[in-house]
């Protein structure tokens, strides 16, 4: 199975695209953090860019946008019923995942490039691939069920035409980020294609992290999850004695 490309992989993979034209994107995002609260319900962020220096060339501009969060181990499990009920059989872990998987294009991305160089930035979502696996299986089913369960619940898409331009040269993507997204660092990249090659490519990080009791509390059952533990069961007992005790004095 393929390995993945992660961010860590793709400064090495960027080397590739002829230095010359390195200055012919240029790209941000409407904010480098999102912080989440208690009543954090999802937001969006702005990708835009601009092709500097255009060539006079015949051959069609393509923009992908991609942005990805932090990696992670996945497990999908295969239930089977058996002497009428429903029971956990054959499973599969997928380790090097991203927890988030947002792709737009100009157009369908397969009509963009060849394969080799598809696969190689893993452009698209049939094209995601964990950097291992572990199973008895095999793995392709689950991989497709993983997918499909992750775009139902929000957090891998992908939208042909999502590429909005403004100009003949100015485009931005908005990207929805739900309330259910992992915390942590993620990229989001933005390449360039001329004619079914790719000539310029960015990437830019950004975080998303809790704030304020939210963190404090987060960390702290983290770090101390026995603690974290026993203080929520103290604290569940003594609310339950506080109410029967107010209950009785009403009565």
């Amino acid at each position: 199975m393929k390995a993945q490309v992660f961010p860590s992989l793709l400064i090495a993979f960027l080397a590739l695209v002829p230095a010359a034209r390195a200055e012919d994107l240029v790209s941000g995002l409407s904010q480098d953090s999102i912080e989440i609260t208690s009543n954090y319900a999802g937001s969006t962020i702005v990708v835009f860019g601009a092709i500097e220096r255009p060539t006079t060339s015949a051959a069609k501009h393509d923009i992908v946008v991609i942005v990805r969060g932090p990696p992670s181990s996945m497990t999908v499990r295969k239930r089977d019923h058996v002497a009428g009920i429903w029971i956990n059989n054959e499973q599969a872990t997928f380790y090097g995942m991203p927890t988030y998987y947002f792709a737009a294009s100009t157009r369908p991305i397969d009509e963009i490039a060849g394969r080799d160089l598809l696969d190689r930035y893993a452009l698209g979502l049939k094209r995601l691939e964990p950097s291992s696996v572990r199973t008895q299986a095999p793995a392709e089913p689950f991989r497709l069920a993983l997918i499909r369960r992750k775009q139902e619940n929000g957090l891998y898409a992908e939208i042909p035409n999502g590429v909005e331009f403004l100009s003949e040269t100015l485009f931005r993507v908005r990207v929805p980020v739900p309330a259910e997204v992992a915390r942590g660092e993620y990229t989001a990249e933005v390449y360039l294609f001329e004619g079914g090659n790719m000539i310029s490519a960015q990437v830019t990080p950004f975080y998303i992290d809790q704030t304020g009791l939210e963190r404090q509390l987060f960390n702290f059952a983290h770090e101390w999850p026995f603690i974290y533990g026993t203080s929520a069961v103290a604290m569940a007992l003594m609310l339950g004695w506080l109410s029967s005790l107010f209950f009785r004095q009403s009565l």
